[in-house]
Formats: structure tokens, sequence, C-alpha cells
């Protein structure tokens, strides 16, 4: 696969539509050209201790910050027309639904592919979680859990078992 968006959404509490923040890694030609990131006021609008233990967010970071439309706004111009990879798709995609349904907004069937699933079908490894196969990939994944580098590990991955 050389034509590509990595993403990744981390959340704020259970519900899938609280996205607090985004990372996008826009590959073309097996190159990384573009990358974005941004915080976002989640709805609904609060942080469950445990959310807040996995990526260190909180209402501080992201009461200030623009709702997902308007972010969106600033991403969907750069992945027009190329399928999106995540890992662990199903919560990615899912995300990406729920909050499209939040703010009624017609959710463009996005082509998505998994790197977890890819990694359990072609690498031999006890454990499929993002940094190891990111590592198994020759990729060292430092900051886990933002968004951004959460993306940049899964384009890398993407890169070499797609």
């Amino acid at each position: 696969m050389d034509n590509f968006v990595a993403i990744d959404f981390e959340t704020a509490n259970g519900q899938r539509s609280s996205v607090c923040a985004v990372g996008i890694v826009v590959v073309r030609g097996g190159v990384v050209v573009d990358k974005y990131y941004s915080l976002i006021k989640p709805s609904p609008n609060y942080y469950t201790f445990w959310t807040t233990k996995v990526h260190g967010l909180t209402r501080i970071d992201t009461d200030g910050q623009p709702q997902f439309p308007e972010v969106w706004a600033n991403i969907a111009p750069r992945i027009k027309g190329l399928p999106l990879v995540a890992h662990n798709r199903p919560f990615d995609e899912s995300c990406l639904k729920a909050v499209f349904n939040e703010y009624g907004m017609k959710y463009p069937d996005y082509e998505f592919y998994c790197t977890l699933s890819a990694s359990r079908r072609n690498l031999d490894l006890s454990c499929h979680k993002l940094n190891v196969v990111a590592a198994a990939c020759g990729y060292d994944l430092e900051n886990h859990h933002h968004a951004l580098a959460d993306a940049e590990a899964c384009a890398a991955i993407a890169m070499k078992i797609l």
C-alpha cells in the first residue's frame, strides 16, 4: 500500500464520540508527505480517570480547543480519496462514525484498513500492541498514546506489512 492515511484518536471517556485528540499521517508513493495533529474539545466533555491515565489529557488541555467539525474541516481535504489505516481499526473507525453522528455530519464511508489484524496475520509476536508491532517493524514509538505519535507508528507498520 503506497497511498493512505494513518489515523489515531484518543478519547476523553467511554463514549466513542468523545474524541479529544487526533493525529494523521498522509503517505503518498510510500513517502510521508503530511502530518496533522489537533486537540479537540470532546463531546461529551468530561474525562474519566482511566482515559486520562492512558493519554494524560484533561479538560484543562482541551476546553479551549476547537470542536470536531472545525478540526475535521482541516483534515478532510488532506485525506480526500485515500484509504484510512488504523491500529485496531474497529476502535478508530467507530470513534469517527460516532463523532460524525454526534455533530449530525454525513459520514462519507471511508475505506479502512487495520494494521493490528495485518500484524496478527503476518508477524509471529507474542503481543500485537502498537508499540510492540512498531518495534518489530523497525520503528521506535517513544510517545505511545499521543495521537500523532501513534499515527506515525501505524504508518510505519502499514508501509512494512500492508
